[in-house]
This record gives structure tokens, C-alpha cells and sequence, in this order.
């Protein structure tokens, strides 16, 4: 199968990809959503990108055989899906929410319960997240600006957690919400949220990257984040501590060059030191949906098939480099690489290397274990007993 040569290109070919062969690559050991495009731009086809991963690996320094996905474990996923009512949506099918493409590292495959249409033919989709133990008041003002969004024709994504999340989806329930989990499709948490995951599944939609039977873990919050902010045009935060898990998601929303907007509270309350946070970093006020609807209104909707101006800097050209030139490489960059993460441009200053170069060598040190990407295009070294675990 020939190489795509273009984001726009992938997009067409990852739709008619095999969903086993897609799903049996991401979910193999050590892949991540960048790594899985790298290997899928670099060998054509998600099958023979699995029988590269062994030697990629072992040249990474992966002292054990990586553990990859069969099609049995593949099969058996699809039809526990299909089963509990749910399908697993491929990275450019129609029914992939078309903002989530354009981020730096959007999933591969996700699964999805509900209506696809909440976010399909540029319908304005905004997320609204906060305090798990959201003020009273919080709550009654995400939930009311939840249902003055839908009244405007936008559809409210959220992470179904408790407190503002709660607030999010239960106001916009009647005119189109949308839940973003961090576990299997088939989980519920937090379980006295189970009736609205219910109404969910028959009224809005629900959308997890996460394996079928995946229980919540402390580690997948932050990818759910970034889907949360990538699938919308702006992100509100209501209530949030300074190291809630809400700012994380602003972040991502700064990162995809999408709105953050702040509700300001009281400074003597802990939850709004987050939101008054982000308000003196240059983020919108919100006070109310006009306050929205004069920002998102400025600038249309972004299509994901606009993208064509990526680089695929990362994307790895293994026919042009010899394996003098990669292995001088792989001692140059581990000699630049720490457990602090370092953005993969700096990396390139410091090396002077080809990015093409620079990729390879990324990419079989993530495989063997050995790497962690970090928000931002950043990248470190994984901690020793990370390491050890993997191996």
C-alpha cells in the first residue's frame, strides 16, 4: 500500500484502513497517537508498521519482545463494543469529530455511544468543564450556561465527572451534550453518575479513547483532557483549584489554538483561584454566553481537511538514512535527553539533526520503552522504575 504523502491524505486513507489492523497497532505496547502516525506515514499500512515494531525497538535498547495487540484481542474488543450497543470510529471516517483532527495527536480510534451529529457539518461545540466539588453557585451557573449554549445551537462537551461537568451535560442534555471518558466505554465513573451516562447513551453521546473494560486511572485523565479541548472551538472553566485537572485541559485548548475563556470568582475561595488564574494570563471573562458567542463567532469553524500546511516533522524517512548515520544519532540524542521534558524543536537546535533523523531515533525510544511524550511536543526519558516495569 503506498505511503500517505499528506494530512489530508491520511485522513482518506486511515477511513478505509482495516479497524482491526488500526486498533491492534495503537493498542500494541508503547504506542501512542504520534507514534501511531509516524509508523502509519512511514510503512504504509497499520500491519506492516507491527512487523517493524520488533527491530525498531531493539534499536531503541528494548531488551524483551514488545507486546502488540492481536487480531483476537482486536475481534474481541469490536464485538464487546458492538455488543453494549457502541463503534469504534477511525481517525477520518464522517463520523469523527472533524476538530479533533486538526491536534497535534488526536486518537487513532475512538469509541463512541449516541449521535455523531452533535458535532458533524460545523456545528459549534464548546466545553465546559471545573471543580469537582463545585460551590453551589458554580454549579447553577454552568448548568445555566450549558442550556443558554444549547439555546444558541451548541452542542456542550464535557467529562462527565462530578460537580460543573454534572452541571455541563445536565444542561444541555435536551439540546445535545457530549461526555468525554477516561476508561472503556463500558465503565462508569463516577458510579452516581450512571443515570446520566444512561440519558447520554440515548440523548447525547459519549466518547472514550480507552481500551473496552479499561478501569479510570489516574494517568488517562490528561489524554481525555485533550480530547475534551481539541473536539471544541473554546474551553470555559468555572471552578478550578490551581492544580485541578481543568487547567490542564486550558492548556491543551492554549496548545490547539483554541479560546479559553474564565469565569472570575471570589479570590477568597480556593476554587476560583484557577479561573482568576487563567483570567490574568489573558483569557476571556465569561459572564454569560454573549460573552462566548462574540469570540467564537469571530473566527469559523476550523476544518480539519485545511490542514495540509502539517509538516509531519516527526514522521521518519528510514530508506534515506544509513545505520552509521542513526546510530551516531541515537548517542546524540540520548546524551541531550532528561527526565525533564525538553520540546522536540529545541532537540533539533541542539542536535543538529535532520527531523526526519530526530524522529527515528524518538520513535524507536519510545517503543523500546524508554520515552515519554509530554503536552506541548515535549518529550523526557521515563523514570527508571518506568523503565524496569516495561521490560
Amino acid at each position: 500500500m503506498n505511503r500517505p504523502e499528506s494530512w489530508k491524505g491520511l485522513q482518506k486513507y486511515l477511513a478505509k484502513e482495516s479497524l482491526v489492523d488500526v486498533l491492534r497497532l495503537i493498542r500494541s505496547e508503547n504506542v501512542g497517537p504520534v507514534t501511531f502516525f509516524n509508523l502509519v506515514r512511514q510503512f504504509g499500512a497499520a500491519k506492516n508498521a507491527l512487523d517493524a515494531i520488533p527491530s525498531l525497538a531493539a534499536k531503541g535498547g528494548r531488551r524483551t519482545p514488545v507486546l502488540c495487540y492481536t487480531a483476537k484481542d482486536a475481534e474481541r474488543e469490536i464485538e464487546q463494543v458492538e455488543k453494549l450497543g457502541a463503534k469504534m470510529v477511525r481517525f477520518g471516517e464522517e463520523a469523527y469529530p472533524p476538530l479533533l483532527m486538526s491536534i497535534y495527536d488526536p486518537p487513532p480510534v475512538l469509541t463512541m455511544m449516541g449521535f455523531a451529529h452533535l458535532w458533524q457539518n460545523n456545528k459549534a461545540t464548546l466545553a465546559i468543564v471545573g471543580a469537582r466539588n463545585a460551590s453551589a453557585n458554580g454549579y447553577q451557573f454552568a448548568k445555566k450556561l450549558a442550556v443558554d449554549a444549547g439555546a444558541k445551537g451548541i452542542t456542550v462537551v464535557s467529562g462527565l465527572a462530578r460537580g460543573i461537568d454534572t452541571a455541563a451535560h445536565a444542561g444541555s442534555l435536551a439540546t445535545g451534550t457530549v461526555a468525554v471518558m477516561a476508561n472503556g466505554i463500558d465503565q462508569i465513573y463516577p458510579p452516581e453518575n450512571k443515570p446520566l451516562y444512561d440519558s447520554l447513551a440515548k440523548q447525547g453521546a459519549i466518547l472514550t479513547e480507552q481500551p473496552f473494560g479499561m478501569a479510570p486511572h489516574s494517568r488517562s485523565f490528561p489524554g481525555r483532557n485533550r480530547i475534551i479541548s481539541g473536539m471544541s472551538l473554546g474551553t470555559v472553566v468555572v471552578e478550578a483549584s490551581m492544580k485541578s485537572g481543568s487547567l490542564i485541559t486550558a492548556r491543551f485548548a492554549l496548545d490547539q489554538d483554541r479560546e479559553v475563556f474564565a469565569v472570575p470568582g471570589s479570590p477568597m475561595d480556593p476554587r476560583c483561584k484557577g479561573p482568576n488564574s487563567l483570567i490574568k494570563q489573558g483569557a476571556t471573562v465569561c459572564e454569560s454566553i454573549e460573552d462566548i458567542m462574540v469570540v467564537i463567532h469571530r473566527q469559523p469553524p476550523l476544518s480539519a481537511y485545511e490542514q495540509e500546511q502539517r509538516s509531519f516533522a516527526e514522521a521518519p524517512a528510514q530508506s534515506t538514512i544509513s545505520e552509521s548515520e542513526a546510530a551516531e544519532a541515537r548517542k546524540l540524542v540520548a546524551s541531550k535527553l532528561a527526565y525533564a521534558p525538553v520540546s522536540v524543536d529545541e532537540l533539533l537546535i541542539q542536535c543538529q539533526l535532520s527531523p526526519n533523523l530526530l524522529s527515528l531515533v524518538l520513535l524507536e525510544l519510545e517503543l523500546a520503552g524508554r520515552l515519554q511524550r509530554h503536552p506541548g511536543h515535549k518529550v523526557a526519558l521515563k523514570a527508571e522504575e518506568e523503565m524496569v516495569s516495561n521490560q
